[in-house]
């Protein structure tokens, strides 16, 4: 009887590191990805300075250079702390090009922050994957056509690139 309890205690402690492993591969995002990826990985992308403001979202991605926190200078604390070495910036837009669901995805990993009306926003849909290349991570958030602060936080690189896109 003891060994089992000793057995099965053992067991539900690996759960939560097999659990927490992220998904491999370009195959395991929840959503087709085939857009977003390109817009991350065009040559064309749009190199822009932490703070700088957009007159709209652009139709293909961005790469935006990152700092240190400290320096950073975010317009809202991020609703996750940062790491130390880690680096974080900003841009606004002016507007959405028209109110809807829009995905947002990041080439790296890192916190997202889109802080609209005053208020962050919360993902509709979530979903990352390790091992593809030019796409690390992407989420679905619904905005109006008002504008709106996109923030990175915690990322290990000094740029990441972004890509902003409506939905099909």
């Amino acid at each position: 009887m003891r060994t089992s309890l000793v057995t099965v205690l053992l067991l539900l402690g690996t759960v939560p590191a097999f659990a927490a492993e992220e998904p491999s591969g370009c195959d395991k995002f929840k959503w087709p990805i085939d857009r977003e990826r390109a817009a991350l990985t065009a040559p064309d992308r749009a190199k822009l300075a932490s703070g700088s403001e957009q007159a709209g979202v652009p139709s293909t991605g961005i790469t935006l250079a990152l700092v240190p926190p400290g320096d950073a200078k975010l317009p809202s604390p991020p609703e996750r702390a940062p790491k130390e070495g880690t680096f974080a910036g900003f841009t606004s837009f002016k507007a959405a090009p028209k109110a809807g669901l829009y995905t947002v995805s990041l080439s790296a990993g890192g916190w997202v922050d889109l802080v609209q009306d005053g208020h962050f926003l919360k993902p509709k849909a979530f979903s990352g994957a390790t091992d593809c290349d030019g796409i690390r991570k992407t989420m679905k958030y619904e905005l109006s056509a008002s504008p709106f602060v996109l923030q990175v936080s915690g990322t290990r690189e000094n740029a990441v690139s972004i890509a902003i896109l409506p939905t099909d």
